[in-house]
């Protein structure tokens, strides 16, 4: 199947639609092509993340938060750079936007609905106020995404309400949390303070969710970060440099793979 095409006012519309319902899906994005050596080589990540650090289950039973390396398969400029994808991004956060997160979220067999939640506190929660967008999660699945496993559900609106009012209107049936089902090759682009929350996969294969954090420039979170090999710093585009520009240069990936420190992720 041959990837869709996204005119400028495509891209306005798309941004319109994560500013009116806080998120949006871009059909037919990423090539599978792309992605199906991410599915190969995203296997024995989660099979050695959940032989460390297991018992760690501050995202529910069976539901893992898996940092990918930025390495290959996943550094893939195509991907990252996208045009549509950037374009998006920007009209919502800026265009000196900086790319913060490369990782994965995978419920299992044996995983259960999440509480509600955000993703990030306002920024000035003594105002009552909401702003205008601060930081984006695109997501993306290595697999189809299907009533069966495990789809994020999320409630249309709510990132420009205060958590409270979020749940309030939930509760009395004016909003309604929506699964968002998915096909491999398809984005979302995601504002991350609407409520929603994970799904549980009730089949036997994983459901592999990517997310790549995008906020405006002067943003920063310690607790995400993608750790860049110096010696791939020749062969990124200044783009990709301007970007990444935060984030710490290593000089190597080989190094032991430290514990998952985004462990407070639900506002």
């Amino acid at each position: 199947m041959s990837q869709t095409r996204y005119t400028s006012a495509d891209v306005d519309e798309l941004a319109r639609t994560v500013q009116r319902d806080g998120f949006c899906l871009i059909k037919n994005l990423i090539p599978k092509s792309l992605l199906l050596p991410w599915q190969e080589a995203f296997a024995p990540l989660l099979e050695g993340h959940i032989a460390r650090e297991g018992d760690l289950k501050n995202r529910g039973p069976q539901r893992y938060y898996v940092t990918l390396p930025f390495a290959a398969p996943f550094a893939e400029p195509r991907i990252y750079e996208n045009e549509t994808l950037l374009a998006v991004v920007e009209r919502l956060v800026g265009a000196d936007m900086t790319m913060v997160q490369l990782a994965t979220d995978t419920p299992l067999l044996g995983s259960d609905y999440q509480d509600v939640h955000r993703d990030t506190p306002p920024l000035f929660p003594e105002t009552g106020k909401e702003t205008p967008a601060f930081q984006l999660a695109v997501n993306f699945p290595l697999v189809d995404v299907t009533p069966e496993n495990g789809p994020v559900e999320i409630a249309r609106g709510t990132h420009m309400l205060s958590k409270a009012e979020g749940l309030r209107l939930l509760e009395a049936g004016e909003v309604r949390l929506e699964p968002v089902l998915m096909e491999l090759g398809d984005v979302m682009v995601r504002d991350v303070r609407g409520l929603h929350r994970g799904s549980p996969n009730r089949t036997r294969e994983p459901r592999p969710m990517v997310v790549i954090g995008y906020s405006r420039r002067w943003l920063f979170r310690p607790e995400v970060s993608i750790r860049v090999p110096r010696a791939s710093l020749p062969h990124l585009s200044d783009r990709a440099k301007q970007m990444l520009r935060f984030n710490p240069i290593v000089e190597s990936l080989d190094e032991p793979v430290e514990p998952e420190v985004y462990q407070a992720y639900a506002y």
